[in-house]
């Protein structure tokens, strides 16, 4: 795919393919083209050129909410919810999607309160959102994504903000997502540490390009990676 802002050619013939179940990151400085990316993905921009295929289908040029109800859903780097609804009123919208509609209970309520523990903010359904400490604005945006019930979950930077005893925990609830339910998740971040540890597979890009594409291992002792990261290849991405 590409696709051009004006002047400025945001992402550049990226091609690439997923299969169920991995769990995958996109790695890249500011301004390399991740989120210009997974706008291409969910429909949120059209290519220029190039096309998405999901399952098999040609879903480019499809509206927003058709590519949910096709099985993917996204986060996004800041927290969207409906800030004038409680918590369980933001995650039942998702639930009546019609991918929604086929989850797990027998009343929407009952589906609610599985996304609601699932991401352990059980008990806190009737909180107005605005009354949310950061942390926990994080997990609804993932609980409304998941309420969805994607098949392909894309999160930007999850663990934007949060401090190391909020991400620890996070982080294990999507490996505990991945290897339970087999959900295929594509990845943004930028915490490293974190990010290494948790996928297994990387897609690097700079300047709207892929310019490596391997296991975490392969990808921090890449040339152009370290180059794209500190401007030269003499040294190494640490993810200790």
């Amino acid at each position: 795919m590409t696709r051009r802002f004006g002047g400025l050619t945001a992402v550049k013939n990226v091609s690439f393919a997923i299969a169920g179940g991995e769990l995958t990151g996109v790695l890249g400085p500011n301004g390399a083209g991740k989120t210009t990316l997974f706008n291409l993905l969910t429909g949120f921009v059209a290519p220029d050129a190039g096309e998405v295929r999901f399952a098999g289908a040609d879903i480019t040029g499809l509206a927003r909410h058709r590519i949910v109800s096709c099985g993917m859903a996204r986060t996004f780097q800041q927290p969207r919810p409906f800030r004038l609804m409680t918590v369980e009123e933001n995650v039942a919208v998702a639930c009546l999607s019609p991918r929604g509609r086929q989850q797990p209970g027998r009343s929407l309520r009952d589906r609610v309160e599985r996304v609601l523990r699932l991401v352990g903010l059980e008990g806190k359904g009737r909180t107005p959102v605005e009354s949310l400490p950061y942390g926990a604005l994080r997990r609804l945006e993932l609980a409304r994504a998941l309420a969805t019930g994607p098949r392909l979950l894309l999160l930007d930077e999850p663990f934007a903000g949060l401090g190391t005893s909020e991400i620890e925990p996070l982080a294990a609830l999507i490996a505990e997502l991945h290897r339970r339910d087999g959900l295929t998740v594509l990845m943004i971040e930028h915490k490293l540490r974190e990010f290494m540890r948790l996928v297994r597979r990387v897609i690097a890009m700079d300047f709207g390009e892929i310019i490596a594409d391997g296991s975490p291992s392969e990808i921090v002792v890449n040339p152009c990676v370290v180059t794209a990261y500190l401007g030269g290849a003499e040294a190494s991405i640490g993810t200790a």
